[in-house]
């Protein structure tokens, strides 16, 4: 069923049944109203006729006759019987209406039993003990109420009318306001059926529904997420073949040379320098495997380890494949304490994230040689820059450094896909850590990283 549908089937059946009951309570109450009211009515017109019966029987019986008659129009339709103190008949009414169960009522009736009332079809039967003057008296009295029925009749053909109207009106009223509520999520809907993911257009719908709005900034960021990782995904040949093609190929060479030599020693000292060239291959190879772990919705599996050890061995290793590279790392002038270095990361993806920055400081770099320096804006704060002498980057190539394949000028005549950078910033992205590049000074290029 479409959202529009149920919210009329549903608002509309709220609101007719909550105003059904309400008009049944109304009727209902207004029914016990009457019936309380109009044996009021005869408990009054019992009294009455006691009184007088009292007052005037002595004096003549014929006068007790014209009382009746002159009180007959009362009620539409009455039948008053009146007994003495040992339940003798001693008054009744001059209407033919007889009142079956008297015997049964005069006999509840007692000094301690005053009141005693209940139905004879739509006739109100009320029963009644009375003392005059120290007299007792009993009575009966059987009465149609006409005129409360009426009311009644016509209370209950007003609110069928209402009802009927005001059912008509809620219809047209949630037929609107479904109309008003569905249509955003109806244009959300359509926008949608229509999405491309490689198209970088975000949804938007006008709607003033703080749930709707939520719900599409959820989505639109959900997208982004689901673009980064599915050209991520498009693109990772590019970068295996990017991250793998420089090991294999010292790999291979070195191996090749290894063929042709005859000392031993050197042998095993060759062969163990591949085995650490063969574990770095294995490592960019399970960097790889890990974020397509990560795109696949595993968390990022962090751990404590200080930055400066880290960088270190980075720079261990790739001195033993590139010895003529040369890598300064520095530390604020000032004193800090050692356990701000201390960062919480995945191993694995940071190492090779801080290796890709500085293998991209010498390889870009005039002199082969890139400055680290460790410093800590704020407490809670590592920036970490990589700056190497070179050929700079104009704005537009700034604007571009990220995107997948993207080489500036200064790649001439160099190895790579444009590809390593795009996988730093994204190793950085999910550890909630961000990248940027700068140029201080002429001939000066700048990697700075925050971790926060």
């Amino acid at each position: 069923m479409k959202i529009r549908n149920k919210i009329l089937l549903y608002f509309s059946l709220t609101v007719i049944g909550l105003t059904l009951v309400s008009f049944v309570v109304i009727y209902y109450l207004f029914s016990e109203y009457r019936e309380e009211e109009f044996q009021q009515q005869q408990l009054e017109k019992i009294t009455s006729t006691v009184r007088l019966v009292n007052q005037y029987k002595k004096k003549s019986e014929q006068l007790s006759l014209l009382l009746d008659e002159q009180d007959i129009h009362d009620f539409y339709d009455e039948k008053l019987l009146i007994y003495d103190q040992d339940k003798h008949l001693i008054f009744s009414s001059i209407d033919n209406l007889k009142i079956r169960r008297a015997d049964l009522i005069l006999q509840e009736l007692s000094p301690n039993v005053h009141w005693i009332e209940t139905k004879g079809g739509d006739y109100d039967i009320v029963g009644a003990y009375l003392e005059f003057e120290g007299k007792a008296y009993y009575a009966i009295s059987k009465a149609f109420d006409s005129e409360g029925y009426s009311k009644r009749d016509f209370l209950g053909k007003l609110l069928t009318g209402m009802f009927v109207a005001f059912t008509l009106v809620v219809w047209l009223i949630s037929r609107h306001l479904s109309n008003i509520i569905s249509r955003p999520i109806v244009a959300l809907s359509e926008k949608l059926s229509k999405l491309v993911v490689e198209d970088s257009s975000k949804i938007e719908i006008s709607t003033t529904t703080s749930e709707l709005k939520n719900l599409t900034e959820k989505f639109n960021a959900l997208l982004d997420r689901t673009r980064e990782s599915f050209v991520f995904q498009k693109h990772t040949i590019h970068h295996i073949s990017h991250e793998l093609k420089t090991p294999i190929a010292i790999l291979v060479s070195e191996l090749e040379k290894l063929q042709k030599e005859e000392d031993m020693d050197r042998i095993k000292r060759q062969i163990t320098r591949q085995t650490d060239s063969a574990k770095s291959l294995g490592n960019i190879i399970n960097v790889l495997l890990e974020i397509s772990k990560i795109d696949s919705g595993q968390q990022v599996a962090k751990k404590p380890m200080r930055v400066d050890e880290l960088l270190f061995d980075i720079i261990g290793e790739l001195n033993r494949i590139h010895p003529g590279y040369i890598f300064e790392v520095n530390y604020p002038t000032v004193s800090f304490d050692e356990n701000q270095l201390y960062i919480s990361a995945n191993r694995l993806l940071i190492k090779q994230a801080f290796q890709n920055l500085l293998l991209n400081g010498v390889t870009y770099s005039d002199d082969g040689k890139v400055e680290v320096l460790i410093e800590f804006p704020a407490p809670q704060q590592i920036r970490i820059s990589f700056t190497n002498r070179g050929m700079t980057l104009s704005a537009e190539e700034t604007r571009l450094l990220f995107s997948h394949f993207f080489r500036g000028a200064n790649s001439r005549d160099k190895s790579g896909f444009g590809l390593g950078l795009v996988l730093t910033h994204r190793i950085f992205k999910l550890h909630s850590a961000t990248i940027h590049y700068e140029t201080p000074a002429e001939e000066v290029n700048r990697f700075v990283v925050d971790i926060f």
